[in-house]
């Protein structure tokens, strides 16, 4: 063989690049037949091999760019105009069932454990059968206090200064509340430190400090509070037109005052406590980072060997009384009217329950595409937020509202349009778009419910707090076939039915001169839209929530 045309055995100029600016193999480079060593190719190979390789590689990017466009087309071709007339296939998706987390411990409580092993975290939240409506009458704001002091004002072990420090210590979150027919207490911390955690949850719920300095500061604060309560209209609006809805007497118009948070001593929190805060009256939601069968195994030796039995609490009161027809304006000098539309509603396992809800929807409850946001809002530019709920309620029927804030000038006008709506949903059947635009919101944001496993034990804990599972356990597998079968009929029906133009409460929070003087546009007057039937609330004692005199 010709020495020249013999392979040489040494590195190609470009083999001794590669491992240093090219770690690629060179696709010049030749191999010996009798090994993996590289060597330089014959004189003449590497130049006809190189224009063969950059051809190869043109032809394959033009069959890439090629291939690239015709899918491109054809995908912009099944692109629609709109966005309305895009279609996706059918959702398939099915709720976790409540009996597959559902656990009754021997000490009382029952929990929904909902393993999640996503993260290092663990989040337990117990619901508690207490309330602000348990207060007495003479220290309204006692179920608030204690709740607040569970989580902040020590416990047996740690003061709450070292409660605090351990707890930011281990990165762990305690809170603890008492609304007006619940009350919790929740701790969410790491997967490592969960015995130490359970160990300070058991002292917040059974051996709180009630620390006599967080006392004092509570107190100091809630009548801090109660002086601004007069300096937002919407706490205003949602004072008055509670008691309209509800009766000045019902318990969730008992709010604290300067007089009853003063008279509530520590042996009033220390007694409230020992009455409601026991396992029987517990209910637990679970989530996170542990084996299910330890972390019951846990949860028993938790609740077991409580130092005090507690109390079963009576039932929630429903003696609600709905207030007479009417205009009620408070005076108060700001740049907006706030406008509160009122009817009596119904509860949550009334069987219209369902039509109800799509019948809110359209109306109001369903932002933009509602029509009183279309109207009040988007056609006549009258408030930037408009809209309704109906509510069903758990123990006494919450209501019907629609809301707005809109200029001095324009609240008549713009409530004659809630109105209008009102009456036009009683009178024509809604169309068939807005039906199904309706229903397939309801169902397509269905599964948010479930969203993470934490959410999961929360909707079952609370569907088992308020007797939900003991009435309908069935009620998530089946709320999107009873949201589908709501027809046209079946809105007009239950807005007929519930929507009564005549029994309006309208709750109006503004400048009184101003809004009675209407729009000279438009020839509503605001006494008109309830039967010439007004009157006017005073404002109250910030302190003690007596009426003020009426302004002149």
């Amino acid at each position: 063989m010709n020495s020249r045309h013999a392979p040489s055995t040494r590195p190609c100029p470009s083999e001794r690049k590669r491992s240093v600016a090219n770690p690629r193999p060179n696709p010049d480079a030749a191999f010996s037949p009798h090994g993996s060593k590289q060597v330089c190719a014959p004189p003449g190979f590497s130049f006809f091999r190189r224009a063969r390789v950059r051809l190869r590689r043109r032809l394959t990017g033009l069959g890439l760019s090629l291939c690239s466009a015709a899918s491109l087309l054809a995908q912009t071709a099944a692109i629609p105009e709109r966005p309305e007339k895009l279609s996706f296939p059918p959702l398939v998706y099915e709720p976790p069932a409540p009996e597959d987390f559902r656990v009754q411990l021997r000490a009382g409580p029952v929990a929904y454990v909902v393993p999640d092993r996503e993260l290092p975290l663990v989040n337990i939240v117990v619901l508690v059968r207490t309330g602000d409506y348990l207060d007495p009458d003479d220290k309204a704001g006692l179920a608030n206090l204690t709740g607040w002091l569970l989580a902040r004002g020590g416990t047996r072990s740690k003061t709450a200064e070292q409660l605090e420090e351990r707890l930011a210590f281990l990165a762990a979150e305690l809170n603890s509340e008492i609304r007006d027919t619940v009350g919790s207490v929740s701790l969410n911390l790491l997967s490592k430190d969960l015995d130490e955690g359970l160990g300070i949850l058991r002292e917040a719920l059974a051996e709180p400090r009630f620390q006599d300095d967080k006392i004092a500061l509570r107190k100091q604060q809630m009548i801090q509070f109660m002086q601004q309560r007069n300096d937002d209209s919407s706490a205003i609006e949602g004072r008055e037109a509670n008691r309209l809805a509800y009766g000045e007497r019902f318990f969730n118009n008992r709010l604290a005052t300067k007089p009853s948070v003063e008279a509530i001593r520590r042996e009033d929190i220390v007694a409230f406590h020992r009455r409601w805060f026991a396992p029987r009256n517990f209910v637990l939601a679970v989530s996170g980072d542990f084996d299910r069968d330890e972390m019951i195994a846990r949860l028993e030796k938790m609740f077991s060997d409580w130092p005090f039995p507690g109390e079963t609490p009576p039932p929630v009161p429903t003696n609600t009384v709905f207030a007479p027809p009417g205009v009620y304006l408070v005076n108060k000098d700001v740049n907006q009217g706030r406008v509160s539309m009122l009817l009596p509603g119904i509860l949550r396992d009334n069987p219209d329950y369902f039509p109800v809800m799509v019948m809110n929807d359209i109306l109001g409850g369903g932002g933009f595409t509602s029509r009183i946001v279309n109207r009040v809002r988007s056609d006549e530019g009258l408030a930037y937020a408009a809209w309704s709920a109906f509510p069903g309620g758990v123990y006494y029927p919450l209501t019907f509202t629609a809301a707005f804030q809109s200029k001095s000038r324009t609240v008549a006008y713009a409530a004659s349009i809630v109105l209008e709506e009102v009456q036009r949903i009683r009178n024509e059947l809604v169309s068939e778009a807005e039906l199904e635009q309706s229903k397939r919101g309801f169902i397509e944001r269905f599964p948010r419910t479930f969203a993470t496993k934490a959410q999961t034990a929360l909707t079952f804990a609370q569907d088992e707090f308020t007797g939900r599972y003991a009435k309908d356990p069935r009620f998530w597998r089946e709320y999107r076939a009873r949201i589908q079968t709501v027809t046209r009929e079946d809105v007009r029906r239950v807005a007929q039915t519930y929507l009564q133009p005549d029994r309006f409460v309208i709750v109006v929070v503004g400048q009184k001169d101003e809004i009675l003087k209407g729009h000279p546009d438009h020839p509503v007057r605001l006494v008109d839209l309830a039967g010439g039937r007004f009157t006017e609330l005073p404002l109250r004692d910030p302190l003690t929530l007596d009426p003020l005199p009426l302004s002149k």
